[in-house]
Formats: C-alpha cells, structure tokens, sequence
C-alpha cells in the first residue's frame, strides 16, 4: 500500500527512508510517482520536492507532517491540484492529473477535493448555510437542491442551531465547522485540511481534530497538513516530509 515499511512503534522514532514505486496503482485514491517540484529563482532552480512518490488508499486517514521549507505545502498544492508537477505522475481517482490544463484542474478541484483552511476563509457577510452553498453554486447545482445539501453537511458536522448565523456570530470551532462542512458538500473524494487548528486554543482543536476522526469513521478520505506533533498523531498515517525528500511513513493506528 505504501512505498514504507509499515510500522506500529511510535512514529516520532527511527526515521525510515522510502524506497521508490514502479507505476501507479490504479487500485489507489491517490497514486503519485516520482514528483519532482522545481521553482525558477531568478538564474537558480530551487527543487521544493525530489522524486516523491506514494500511494493513499481510499478511506486513509493521513497527516503530512514537515518542518518550515521541507515541501509539504507544495506536495499539498499538488495533491489539491492547485499546482502541477514539474516531472512525474499524479492520478487522482483513476485521473491523471498531472497532464491536465488549468480548466481540468478547477474541474477536479471541485468535484474531487474539499478543501479546509486555517483562516477559515469564509464569506463575513454571508451565513453559515450560504457559505456552505457555495461550491454547489459554482457546480450549477439548482437552489432548492444546494439548499437540501448544505443543510446536511451542516448538520453532520453539528451546526444545525447555526445555520442562519454569520462567522463574527460564530465562535472559531464554529467557523471551522462551517469551512468542513463546505469541504463535504460536494462529496469529495478527499477532505484536505491545511493546518485546521493554527488559528484555533488547545480545547477547540482537540473537538476539531475528534471531528476528523468521527468523519473518517464514517468512510471519509482525511489529509492533514500540519507542522505539529500532537495534531499529526491523531492521523493513521503519518508521512514526514524534509528536504523536499518522504523522510518517514508510518502507520501509527
């Protein structure tokens, strides 16, 4: 399944190097293979990723965990299709993305993956419910349908009482309640959160985070992108990034 020994010892330990992958598993949510990310500076090339690849299994719960400059905001852009590989494979869904202009890549962002922020990034003056309408919006869903389906993720995601509210009326937890549900609204196939708790205390990121899980439990695809310890060990999975190089990846759960 991974391109790692898998292992069940506490995964801040021995650091186990990744081996490479030969052709992408179709059987795989998400295949990637040799990803390599180079950025132009001027007359220097800055490589943010060397040759990566994994795989992640539909109903993974994975965090990716890296310091400061290790290249796990560019694997995440990648794996959100907000970017493209300079060289390598990413199939998503049995999707090669990695060959796709940019319409395709808004197309599959929308349909394929649900995003969830930091900042929450939420409309200020519009209400709970219309936030979570608006990826339905922009996939032509008609009103009444939009209506029926945002209030369901609301509703999974507990804010049935907070519907009609708008963010500033909202504590931060329920502001990031209100970003996940929109992430769920158009049934993604995956869910990837981008340090979900950053702007969050200690108590609400742990309601967050026990959100996360019951969402996996129920058969969702969760990737967390984050820079801390605690918050990467609620994952299954743990993929370590430096350097731009998979430095570990461990199943802990």
């Amino acid at each position: 399944m991974s391109n790692a020994t898998l292992t069940l010892s506490p995964w801040e330990t021995e650091v186990k190097p990744t081996t490479p992958l030969d052709g992408h598993d179709p059987s795989m949510l998400i295949s990637m293979r040799n990803i390599w990310k180079t950025y132009q500076m001027g007359t220097e090339s800055v490589h943010a990723l060397h040759g990566v690849s994994f795989d992640i299994p539909r109903g993974e719960y994975i965090a990716i965990i890296g310091p400061s400059g290790s290249g796990k905001s560019t694997l995440m852009n990648l794996i959100g299709c907000l970017d493209t590989p300079s060289q390598g494979e990413y199939w998503l869904n049995g999707k090669n993305v990695s060959e796709m202009d940019d319409d395709e890549l808004a197309r599959i962002r929308n349909q394929e993956v649900g995003f969830v922020f930091q900042t929450f990034n939420l409309l200020a003056r519009a209400t709970a419910l219309h936030n979570v309408e608006l990826p339905l919006i922009y996939g032509g869903i008609g009103a009444a349908q939009r209506h029926e389906m945002a209030k369901k993720a609301l509703t999974a995601v507990e804010l049935t009482d907070r519907m009609m509210h708008r963010p500033n009326e909202l504590s931060g937890g329920q502001r990031q309640r209100v970003a996940i549900a929109r992430a769920l609204v158009n049934r993604p196939s995956i869910l990837l959160a981008d340090e979900p708790t950053g702007a969050l205390d200690s108590h609400t990121s742990n309601e967050i985070m026990d959100l996360f899980e019951r969402l996996h439990s129920e058969g969702n695809t969760i990737i967390v992108v984050t820079h801390e310890h605690d918050i990467a060990a609620r994952a299954h999975r743990v993929v370590s990034i430096r350097d731009g190089l998979i430095e570990k990846d461990e199943r802990i759960k």
